[in-house]
C-alpha cells in the first residue's frame, strides 16, 4: 500500500530486458504511466498487489492481482507463486490495480460497518469474545472477521493495543484512491465516502497510526454513536 516508487531509470543504469513488478494500492492510470516510462528504456513492467496481510504474506498465502502483457506475467510468475497461494491474470497494466481497489472497497467499509453493528449490541452486556464468535459465525461477517474477531474482542476489553498490520491512515489513502478512481470512471461511491469521514475522525483523534480493527472499537465505544 506504499505509494508507488520512483524508478531512478536514467541512473539506474541499463535496465533493457528487465522486467519490474509494481504492487502498490495506487490509480490504474498510475501503473499505466509508470509502464509507459519504464517502456521507454527498453523494460518491461507488470502490476500485481495482493490481497492479504503480514500473516498471509509470511506463509506465502497472499491472492496476487496481475495486470500486463502474457507473457511478462508468466515470466514473473515463479516468483509471484513464493507470495501467493493465487495469481490472477485479470488484464492489461493496471487492470491488477482496478481489482485490488475493488476487493478491498467492501471491507475497508465493513469495518465502519461492524462498529455500528456492536453499537446496537452494547445494551445486551455481552462479552465482548462471545459477541465477535457469534458475528464471525454468521453470514454478515467476511473471513477476516475468524482471524481478527478476538483482537476487536480483546480490544473491547480494554487490552492492551493490537499489533499493527494495516494501518488507519493507510486505509485513509485507499479509500480516497477508490473515490478519485470512481469519478474518473463517472460513477460516486457514497458509503466509501461516508466510511471515509468517519476514519478521517478518528485520525483527528490520534489514531490514524493504529491498527484499523480499532476502528469499529472507536465507534462500539462512542458515546453518541
Amino acid at each position: 500500500t506504499m505509494p508507488v516508487p520512483c524508478l531512478p531509470l536514467a541512473v539506474a543504469g541499463n535496465v533493457a530486458g528487465k522486467l519490474f513488478i509494481e504492487m502498490s494500492t495506487v490509480r490504474p492510470a498510475t501503473e499505466q504511466a509508470l509502464a509507459t516510462k519504464v517502456k521507454a528504456e527498453g523494460a518491461a513492467l507488470i502490476d500485481c498487489p495482493v490481497g492479504g496481510s503480514v500473516g498471509p504474506a509470511r506463509d506465502g498465502k497472499l491472492i496476487g492481482f496481475a495486470g500486463g502483457d502474457a507473457a511478462d506475467v508468466a515470466r514473473a510468475k515463479p516468483l509471484l507463486d513464493q507470495m501467493c497461494r493465487r495469481v490472477e491474470h485479470v488484464g492489461a497494466v493496471g487492470a491488477g490495480a482496478s481489482m485490488k481497489l475493488a476487493i478491498n472497497l467492501p471491507l475497508l467499509v465493513y469495518w465502519q460497518a461492524l462498529g455500528e453493528a456492536l453499537l446496537l449490541c452494547r445494551p445486551l452486556g455481552l462479552d465482548p469474545a462471545r459477541m465477535l464468535d457469534i458475528f464471525a459465525d454468521t453470514s454478515g461477517a467476511p473471513n477476516v472477521l475468524k482471524v481478527r474477531g478476538p483482537v476487536i474482542a480483546a480490544a473491547l476489553a480494554g487490552k492492551d493495543p493490537v499489533t499493527i498490520t494495516f494501518d488507519i491512515d493507510s486505509l485513509r489513502k485507499d479509500l480516497q484512491t477508490m473515490l478519485e478512481e470512481a469519478a474518473a470512471l463517472g460513477g460516486t461511491l457514497p458509503v466509501t465516502a461516508r466510511a471515509l469521514d468517519c476514519f478521517d475522525a478518528a485520525s483527528r483523534e490520534g489514531m490514524g497510526k493504529g491498527d484499523a480493527t480499532l476502528l469499529p472499537v472507536r465507534w462500539t465505544k462512542s458515546a453518541k454513536g
